[in-house]
């Protein structure tokens, strides 16, 4: 049994808070940069070496990325011979965001309420998923997420006759309705399975995959391929200026389901889809 204290939890949310939200990921600056080869738009090569200078004055600087320094979700891997000692994990989570937030100088963009919209001014509460592990591992994945591409994301529940087709159907349809709003190229995540809110789950989780990185069911993999493709054949381009560069990936999850469905969500990730990892 590994004793994992709620101080040392909160410290490394605290890091984590500000590290993902200042640091481009080495994937993304990669795909960056093998898009501006390919992008056949003067205006979208434009899009794209801005954003790349603004992810190198950001990390030298140590300034957020984006303004919108999103809504804190964090994803918890502990394993089932960790003990936790100190007190509330969730408030410990909490007390890392708040101190990251401050300390960063990020944006507070959380509300208490939805209807009723009154600023928690220190971003906080956070959305916190647990997933017990095997071993004695304890992992952090801190994945702040802005809303120009959260709005843009969305659940089908598909008929299972929809099948193949019907799915890619509604990645088409999904990312062309979002259009310039979720600051493309984008990186688009997608769950097939389970029921609505696991499908919503794990295409937030395909996110977390590297940009390039492929599903291991081969299968799976060339539909990502495709989506791929078809996606950036869109015209929508960096910036929705127009151009061939529309995402720089497709990360697909899939999971059991029933007999009478086929739930499929989409999750749009903006150019920097940012996230961040530690053990403790």
């Amino acid at each position: 049994m590994r004793t994992v204290r709620t101080a040392d939890i909160t410290d490394k949310v605290e890091e984590l808070c500000i590290s993902s939200n200042c640091i481009l990921s080495e994937d993304i600056k990669s795909a960056l940069n093998a898009g501006l080869d390919r992008e056949c738009s003067p205006a979208g090569k434009q899009v794209l070496e801005q954003l790349m200078l603004n992810a190198e004055i950001a990390l030298k600087e140590n300034m957020p990325i984006c303004q919108d320094t999103g809504m804190t979700v964090i994803f918890i891997d502990i394993g089932q011979e960790v003990h936790i000692e100190g007190g509330s994990m969730a408030d410990a989570i909490n007390e890392g965001v708040r101190r990251g937030y401050k300390k960063g100088f990020l944006r507070k963009s959380v509300v208490a309420d939805p209807l009723f919209r009154v600023n928690t001014g220190d971003n906080t509460p956070a959305i916190i998923y647990y997933e017990i592990i095997p071993g004695d591992i304890f992992r952090i994945t801190v994945a702040p997420k802005g809303f120009g591409s959260e709005n843009m994301s969305a659940v089908c529940m598909l008929k299972p006759s929809d099948g193949v087709q019907g799915v890619k159907e509604f990645v088409y349809r999904t990312v062309e309705n979002a259009g310039p709003n979720p600051c493309p190229p984008v990186i688009v995540g997608v769950g097939i399975g389970g029921t609505m809110e696991k499908a919503a789950l794990i295409s937030k989780k395909a996110l977390l995959r590297p940009v390039g990185s492929k599903n291991s069911d081969r299968r799976i993999a060339l539909l990502e391929e495709e989506l791929l493709c078809g996606i950036n054949k869109t015209g929508i381009g960096p910036s929705g200026l127009g151009g061939c560069i529309t995402a720089l990936g497709v990360n697909i999850e899939v999971y059991a389901t029933h007999i009478a469905g086929l739930p499929v969500a989409v999750n749009i990730g903006c150019h920097a889809t940012r996230h961040a990892e530690a053990l403790i």
